[in-house]
């Protein structure tokens, strides 16, 4: 069981390595980079590449671990003892199973998501070490132990926004999503649009790069928004050097809404591509849009 990537994800050759890793030793496998890198969207490729289905845990600030696991409804079945209802009778009835106990009864082999983990409060990871090492738990209410049939691959997300507990970080094979370069960039491009103009790609690629690297930018654009920007341009049949032409004063690029998510970082490209076209002298030519 390999993964090697998929026709709509290109996967680098260190990623796939730290996916296949991660299977054969039957660790969970960290993934950490910025968000819009395509982490969420790996574990939906591994899931499809190897045929298996996926169950995705979401994770919010109020998610607690014991959610993950099963929750008890006693409302309900006090509610249903006042009614006077049968089924109060049997516990199982009020049992909700989580995701970790959907993965862990699944007949075959499942592909787990537990995506952006470090939303959640700190004590998070911990309270999962044991169930994620073992792949079993004790359901307290019905006296008995749930143990996985078959350990389910485990992928977990991190957008880095707090550290994760070091006990929890030693149970994961690690892998950090490098923001893809140019060319790395021109294949995923490829993927998503094949018969998109290359001067269009050119130009963009040009453009979103120039922005990433501004100094002072609060929110580089991402890679899922680059695919957006591509896509509304090619929708707009906006070719970036014919509108260059057509409007030499403008400092922005058409639907840089897409890219540029505050106003903030709007003024700052404007301010630094009008000065940029002062100190080179060109005039009506642009300067990091260009």
């Amino acid at each position: 069981m390999k993964f090697q990537g998929t026709q709509d994800y290109v996967a680098t050759d260190d990623l796939t390595i730290a996916v296949n890793a991660a299977v054969t030793l039957e660790r969970p496998l960290l993934v950490k980079g910025e968000p819009g890198t395509g982490k969420t969207e790996l574990a939906r490729q591994v899931s499809a590449a190897l045929g298996l289905p996926m169950i995705e845990w979401n994770i919010k600030s109020t998610t607690r671990a014991q959610q993950g696991l099963y929750e008890y409804d006693a409302v309900s079945r006090l509610r249903d003892s006042q009614l006077g209802e049968e089924r109060v009778h049997d516990v199982k009835n009020y049992i909700r199973k989580g995701k970790l106990w959907q993965a862990f009864e699944a007949e075959g082999k499942t592909v787990l998501l537990i995506d952006e983990i470090d939303k959640a409060d700190i004590e998070f990871p911990n309270d999962l070490l044991q169930e994620l090492d073992r792949m079993e738990f004790y359901v307290y209410e019905t006296d008995e132990t749930v143990k996985a049939l078959q350990r389910p691959i485990v992928i977990i997300t991190s957008n880095n926004e707090k550290e994760l507990p070091d006990a929890f970080l030693r149970r994961c094979f690690f892998h950090f999503i490098k923001f893809p370069d140019e060319e790395t960039m021109q294949e995923i491009v490829d993927v998503h649009f094949p018969d998109i103009k290359k001067k269009l790609v050119k130009d963009a690629l040009t453009t979103f790069y120039a922005m990433r690297e501004l100094p002072g930018v609060k929110k580089k654009p991402s890679t899922s928004e680059l695919l957006d920007w591509l896509k509304l341009l090619m929708n707009e049949d906006i070719d970036l050097e014919t509108l260059q032409e057509n409007d030499p004063d403008r400092l922005t690029p058409p639907l840089h809404g897409a890219l540029l998510k505050n106003e903030q970082d709007v003024a700052l490209f404007e301010r630094l591509a009008f000065l940029a076209r002062r100190g080179d002298g060109s005039g009506g030519r642009r300067g990091p849009a260009g």
